[in-house]
């Protein structure tokens, strides 16, 4: 956790040194495009040159999936703008690390000559992981792998797969419904199959993305139908540290805690947004308009809290399966216990947050009892109020001739009047000053 917290940090200090320098870039271009000044356009030139200069020396140092977090982070001008100052030989590696919104944005801005292929392959050198650039068969042919990842992979891409290395990849469109006794197994030639669920959470949408694992011959083969962060954080970790992995297993159990590392940060934003909503459940008024958004907020976050604990269970499973395969080295099963001890861990904070929900949940319907009771406490003063004036009419609606005066009294009529309006009155007054009204 200590090291994905470093990794973060790194990244958003890179985001804020470059903001900063296009915030000053940009003041200070306009500062001088309003001065006058003789050989205004040379000086401005010269301005204009010196800080693009900065900030080209700023992204070159920059690994590629720095630069992929900060495009993606960036408003669209200023995106764009980082975007043209890329050298072109690293341009193919920033985009394999973007998302297909902002992949397709760039692309569609400037026409760069995108290769379709969605195949990867990681040798190990030098105990760090390189990705090897695989556009034909080839490439693939001539490759040491340790690790070969496929998004969406086409027919002839898992045709190539299937011929260098002798596996039948499955089609990742097909292979989301297994139940959970076919998801792990062992082939006769000892290849190990492995269909876990992997997060996707996102501000618009929360689901879990199936992906298929295949260890054979030492090498790790992934396939999947959208690209993952998990995946590139396991990428960019590896990449970075020397000995953090040395073979597909160790690959394997590494996304695999980094896939309960996200879910605990999807748990700590599900956390946060409970709180913003239980300061609103818990205020002294809220109208029913107000409690319609809390209760579709609430949803939401159960849905996505559901789906982590899917996700950690499925996740709990798969490590298990290795375990008991005693497929794992003495240092791959410690680190096996680790992940499993971070899971349990998340198991008690989703039942807590759902004990949490029910509780915001409750409430809010009680807020709901509450204004509909004082819609219905109105009709039934009002229904209380009128029962004496209801009751004067009958008596005066009654067609006989006794001992009341008012029957044949001229005034009679407008005195009955009064006396319904005295009664109705009387019974306002006192259920204000008792403050029902109120």
């Amino acid at each position: 956790m200590a090291e994905i917290e470093q990794f973060q940090e790194d990244v958003e200090l890179s985001l804020r040194e470059v903001e900063g320098l296009l915030v000053r870039h940009k003041r200070v271009e306009d500062l001088v495009h309003r001065q006058e000044m003789k050989k205004h356009d040379l000086v401005e030139g010269m301005v204009h040159k010196q800080h693009t200069a900065e900030l080209q020396n700023k992204l070159d140092v920059l690994p590629p999936a720095f630069l992929a977090y900060i495009l993606e982070s960036l408003p669209d001008d200023d995106r764009l703008l980082i975007w043209n100052m890329v050298k072109g030989d690293r341009a193919e590696q920033i985009l394999g690390e973007l998302s297909d919104s902002v992949r397709e944005e760039l692309i569609g801005k400037q026409s760069f000559p995108r290769k379709k292929i969605m195949l990867s392959a990681f040798e190990l050198q030098e105990g760090r992981l390189r990705q090897i650039q695989v556009d034909t068969h080839e490439d693939l042919v001539k490759a040491n792998p340790i690790w070969v990842d496929l998004v969406a992979p086409s027919n002839e891409e898992r045709a190539w797969v299937g011929e260098i290395y002798g596996l039948d990849l499955p089609d990742p469109e097909y292979h989301t419904d297994l139940e959970a006794s076919a998801r792990f197994y062992v082939e006769e030639d000892g290849a190990i199959y492995l269909h876990s669920d992997f997060l996707l959470d996102k501000e618009d949408e929360s689901r879990n993305v199936a992906v298929t694992f295949i260890l054979h011959r030492n090498i790790l083969f992934s396939v999947r139908m959208v690209e993952l962060p998990v995946f590139r954080l396991q990428r960019l970790r590896a990449r970075t540290q020397v000995g953090y992995v040395t073979d597909g297993k160790d690959v394997l159990l590494d996304l695999y805690a980094a896939d309960v590392e996200y879910s605990a940060d999807a748990l700590e934003d599900v956390y946060a947004a409970l709180e913003a909503v239980g300061k609103q459940v818990l205020s002294t008024e809220m109208t029913d308009t107000e409690a319609a958004k809390v209760l579709a907020a609430i949803a939401g976050e159960e849905d996505l809290n559901g789906r982590i604990r899917r996700n950690v269970l499925d996740t709990r499973r798969a490590v298990s399966f290795l375990v008991r395969g005693r497929l794992l080295s003495s240092n791959q099963l410690e680190d096996t216990q680790q992940i499993l001890r971070d899971i349990e861990s998340l198991d008690g904070h989703t039942s807590f947050l759902f004990g949490k929900i029910n509780f915001l949940m409750d409430a809010t319907v009680g807020f709901i009892n509450i204004n509909q009771n004082k819609i219905i406490k109105i009709f039934s003063v009002a229904s209380v109020a009128l029962l004496p004036p209801t009751l004067i009419a009958s008596i005066y609606g009654m067609n006989f001739k006794g001992w009341f005066p008012e029957v044949n009294w001229d005034y009679g009529y407008p005195f009955s009047l009064a006396l319904m309006v005295f009664s109705v009155a009387v019974p306002f007054y006192l259920f204000y000053k008792r403050g029902w009204l109120r």
